[in-house]
Parts: C-alpha cells; structure tokens; sequence
C-alpha cells in the first residue's frame, strides 16, 4: 500500500488488489469523489458498459452534439444505482461569490478540480454542443459505509494512489488499470494474489 493517508482518500485512485475477484471489482481502478468518516463513494472508472455516449444520449431522447464525445464508453461506475447515470468532468467556472457553486443543478464539487453531476442539465449543456471539457460518465456509483473502506484497505484489497486526471480523461479505457499501478511505480505482474501482511 501506498504511504497515503487514509483517513480522506478523496481524490485518489482505489485500485484492486489480484484478491479482489467480483465481475465489477476485478483489476478495476475506483475514483474516489468523497471520502469522510460516515463513507466513502467512488467511480469505476476502467469498465466499459455497452453503450456509447451517443446511445445513451439517444435513450433519453437528445442529440449529443459533441463529436469529441459521441464513440466515448459509458461506464459501469458501480453496483450502486445503476439505472442513473453520474458524470464526472472538469469544474465549469462560473461567476458567483460561492467559490463551491456550480454551473449544475446537482453537482458535488471535488477537491483537486473536478466536479460529480447527478443532474440532466449537464447533459441538456452536452446536447447543445457546450458543457464540460472533459467528460465521463457512468451508469451506477460505488461507495463503502463508515469504516468499510478503510477494514478493506487494511485487509489488502486495495491499494491507493493520488488521482491524475490524464488516467481519467486521457488514457483508453483498457489502459487505465497499467495506467494507475503505474503512478505507483508498479506493474501487474508484481502483485500477488495471496493475501497478508509482512
């Protein structure tokens, strides 16, 4: 494990140890949005869903007009309400005395700047050809209830890192796990799937 400290791990990568086997959680790579001590809550951010933005965009009856975004996967972000999507994109500058106010109606703000929106009209902003710079977006979220992460952490099943955006927004999708263990100067081949401590 790395030297972060796990008491706010927002803003960092989870990444699964071999241990961790489940179909959602298996060699995945976790955003962590908001971590305190009543929980945590995250996005996967490495497992395709089978539909692309522009369908997605489709089902709920709008025109994606971003060219940039239209091939883009949508993601399983989570076994957590998988029905509803969530969208996690760099923070929109608006004008306003709040320095936490977003341009959204439903947008948890993230420190190390990006923002979560849980609203339609980041989508509506998308339709129209404007919204976010970089955007990803995923059916369903993922989160641990207090102390829950932190007994997972302890038990091996994930090893943390400080997020970096180009592995969110610029790195394929299939390359994000690689990506991620290599923030930490490691590679897949170099974990073990026994669990313990030394």
């Amino acid at each position: 494990m790395s030297d972060t400290d796990i008491s706010n791990l927002t803003h960092h990568f989870l990444i699964a140890m071999p241990s961790l086997q489940d179909e959602i959680f298996g060699r995945s790579v976790v955003y962590v949005c908001e971590h305190s001590d009543k929980g945590a809550l995250g996005l996967v951010i490495n497992k395709p869903a089978a539909i692309t933005l522009s369908h997605l965009f489709d089902k709920v009856d709008m025109v994606l007009r971003r060219d940039d975004l239209k091939d883009e996967p949508v993601l399983q972000g989570g076994p957590v309400h998988t029905e509803r999507g969530f969208v996690l994109h760099d923070r929109i500058a608006i004008e306003s005395s709040d320095p936490n106010e977003s341009a959204y109606a439903s947008t948890l703000a993230i420190p190390g700047g990006l923002e979560m929106t849980t609203s339609r009209d980041v989508l509506e902003a998308l339709s129209t050809g404007a919204g976010p710079g970089r955007v990803l977006v995923t059916l369903g979220y993922s989160s641990w209830s207090e102390g829950q992460l932190e007994s997972e952490i302890a038990e091996n099943a994930w090893l943390t890192v400080d997020a970096d955006t180009r592995v969110i927004f610029d790195t394929p999708v299939e390359e994000r796990y690689d990506r991620a263990l290599g923030l930490l100067g490691v590679e897949a081949w170099m974990l073990s799937s026994d669990v313990g401590r030394a």
